[in-house]
């Protein structure tokens, strides 16, 4: 039986740097056919944190946003000309997914996200048939979510231009408590990576399990072209949503935000209007003023982890990466371990 790793499980190992500045790292990456990002970072298409707020903000800061698709078409197409036409745009595999896509491509855009849990299934296969015929080599399709490097060939021949590598390890999904599968995501991008090791194949996109600057790193040493977050940009100013106030459990006033998986039971109550096999959870996160400097940080933090490595480049970070496993002890060393006494 294979032994599979998530980021807490690793930790780089710093290499000598000659890099005396973070303006000497370059973390862009280009995005398939698509303009490149100077930040490789993409926001999750879920109604609690990407509308086109978010979508003008991560553009500013050199990021992407994917608005997503849980509303109507025009809500959705109103989002997207909202953004200026700086976003992705999130889609089904079925039901109206074309209706939605075409009305979306009519609208301008371009970088279309197969947004479903499992994407080594035979409708986003079908579904990929069907974008590429009407579109094109014009359009930009992003899919997943897969965990294997099996899945991520396989969306590779469908036609996939990038592929979202992560199942079950967002913070508010329940899909390994609830179906029993998954694949620890650091192992999972290891194992997409040497697919096409980093020449010529769909963009690796790495979605799940991103609590912090540090596992973007780690994902992006071990293979990863783009970080895919979501509960990092949430609770935030951008984020679609009304600041609620309330109390905490000792009575002080607080401030929050909903913050939510798409497969919750009240996700998929209100978007459409029933719940079936839940997969996700559904909660409220403390309301962390604008997303601007969370994205200015992470940007910052990246640059610094590349410079630890002597990299000035996302390639040469892969090429210098050099991984130890961590034991539980260690993992707490390296938190602020002050805030524990």
């Amino acid at each position: 039986m294979q032994k599979a790793l998530t980021y807490d499980d690793v930790i780089l190992v710093p290499k000598y740097s000659e890099i005396r500045s973070r303006s000497q790292v370059d973390i862009s990456m280009k995005l398939g056919m698509a303009e490149k990002l100077t930040l490789p970072v993409i926001s999750a298409p879920m109604d609690t944190v990407s509308g086109h707020k978010m979508a003008l903000a991560m553009d500013e800061a050199g990021g992407l946003g994917i608005i997503h698709r849980y509303n109507t078409i025009e809500e959705q197409v109103s989002e997207f000309e909202k953004s200026d036409r700086t976003a992705g745009v999130a889609i089904g595999a079925t039901g109206d997914f074309f209706e939605r896509a075409t009305a979306l491509w009519d609208a301008g855009a371009v970088i279309f996200c197969v947004d479903v849990a499992h994407g080594h299934h035979t409708i986003v296969r079908e579904a990929l048939a069907k974008l590429k015929k009407a579109f094109g080599s014009d359009i930009h399709i992003m899919t997943g979510n897969v965990a294997t490097g099996e899945a991520f060939k396989d969306l590779a021949s469908w036609g996939a231009d990038s592929i979202r590598v992560g199942v079950g390890g967002g913070s508010t999904c329940s899909t390994r408590l609830n179906t029993g599968h998954g694949v620890p995501n650091f192992s999972s991008i290891q194992s997409c990576f040497q697919v096409f090791k980093g020449k010529g194949g769909p963009a690796l996109i790495a979605d799940g399990g991103i609590r912090k600057a540090g596992d973007m790193v780690k994902a992006l040493a071990a293979g990863a072209d783009f970080v895919m977050c979501g509960s990092m940009l949430a609770g935030t100013e951008e984020s679609p949503g009304q600041v609620i106030k309330s109390v905490d459990s000792l009575g002080r006033p607080q401030e929050v935000k909903r913050y939510r998986g798409m497969a919750s039971r009240e996700a998929q109550n209100n978007w459409r209007g029933k719940s079936s096999s839940p997969e996700g959870i559904a909660t409220s996160i403390p309301y962390k003023g604008s997303v601007k400097p969370i994205l200015a940080d992470i940007a910052g933090n990246i640059k610094s982890g590349l410079s630890y490595s002597g990299a000035t480049n996302i390639r040469e970070l892969r090429e210098n990466a050099e991984f130890v496993l961590q034991s539980s002890a260690s993992i707490q060393e390296g938190f602020t371990h002050i805030l524990n006494k």
